[in-house]
C-alpha cells in the first residue's frame, strides 16, 4: 500500500490547536498554583477554565492543569511565569510575558525572534518604564450602545479609564458591547466584583501594561513591528505581548 496523504491544512490547523491548548493549560495551572483548585473562589482560574472551553478544550485537559497547578499531580514539570523587555523596530518598546517548562528555551526564542525583526532583548527594565501597571477587565454589556454612558459606569466600579468596543463604528456586531476598564493594579478584584454586580459579563481580568504613549510610525513601518508581535504571540511560551502601538 501507498502512503496516505495528508492534508497539510488540516493538519497546520491541528498544530495550531494544539499549541493553543497548552498555553490555556498553563494559564489554567499557574492559577490554581496561586489560587487554589477551586474556580468559585478562584476568579483568575474561573476566567482560565471558561476560556478554555470557549473554544472546546478537552475538559480531562482542563481537569489535569488544575491538579498539576494545585498540587494534586507531579510530572515533574514546573510552570514559570517569567517576563522579557526589548525594543522591535523603530524604537517601539515591547513586553513579553511568558509561562514555560523550560526557561533556557524561552529565552533563546524569544531573543532570536528579537534579533530577526530587527530588535534586540534588553534587560530587565528596559522598556518597562514605558508603559503604566494597571488592572484590565474586559466585559460585555446587553445594553445597547448609546442607552448609558460609558465613563459613568467606569466612575461607578472605580475604574480610571474605559474604552469603547473597537467594532463600534464598524458594520460588524462582534464586538459590540464589549468595553475595557482599566484602574489601579491593587483595584482589579473590585473593579471585575462590581462590573459583575452591574451585570456586565465579565471576559478577561488581569494585571496588565498600559503604554503610556504610542510610538508614532508610518503604515510600513507598524506592519514590521506587527510581523515580530504576530511571532512573538505565536511562540509556544509566549502567554501575553504588549507594545508601544495601537
Amino acid at each position: 500500500m501507498g502512503k496516505s496523504w495528508k492534508n497539510p491544512i488540516k493538519e497546520a490547523m491541528a498544530q495550531k490547536k494544539g499549541a493553543l491548548f497548552t498555553k490555556l493549560a498553563r494559564e489554567i495551572a499557574v492559577a490554581a498554583k496561586l489560587g487554589g483548585p477551586d474556580p468559585e473562589a478562584n476568579s483568575r482560574l474561573k476566567l482560565a477554565v471558561a476560556a478554555a472551553r470557549e473554544v472546546s478544550c478537552p475538559k480531562d485537559t482542563i481537569e489535569r492543569a488544575i491538579k498539576k497547578g494545585s498540587g494534586q499531580l507531579d510530572d515533574g514539570e514546573q510552570i514559570e511565569e517569567l517576563t522579557y523587555e526589548g525594543y522591535g523596530p523603530h524604537g517601539v518598546g515591547v513586553i513579553v510575558e511568558c509561562q514555560t517548562d523550560n526557561k533556557n528555551r524561552t529565552v533563546s526564542e524569544i531573543r532570536s525572534l528579537f534579533k530577526y525583526h530587527g530588535g534586540n532583548m534588553g534587560e530587565t527594565g528596559a522598556v518597562i518604564w514605558m508603559f503604566d501597571r494597571v488592572s484590565w477587565i474586559e466585559a460585555l454589556t446587553n445594553k445597547a450602545l448609546g442607552s448609558f454612558d460609558p465613563e459613568e459606569e467606569a466612575i461607578e466600579v472605580g475604574a480610571n479609564e474605559v474604552e469603547a468596543p473597537a467594532g463600534e463604528d464598524s458594520d460588524s456586531d462582534k464586538d459590540q458591547g464589549i468595553f475595557s476598564f482599566y484602574g489601579a493594579p491593587e483595584d482589579l478584584d473590585s473593579i471585575r466584583s462590581s462590573l459583575s454586580e452591574r451585570g456586565w459579563q465579565i471576559r478577561k481580568a488581569e494585571l496588565s501594561f498600559k503604554p503610556k504613549n504610542i510610538t508614532d510610525l508610518s503604515e510600513e513601518q507598524k506592519q514590521e513591528v506587527v510581523a515580530l508581535l504576530e511571532e512573538l504571540e505565536d511562540n509556544e511560551d509566549s502567554h501575553r505581548v504588549y507594545a508601544t502601538i495601537n
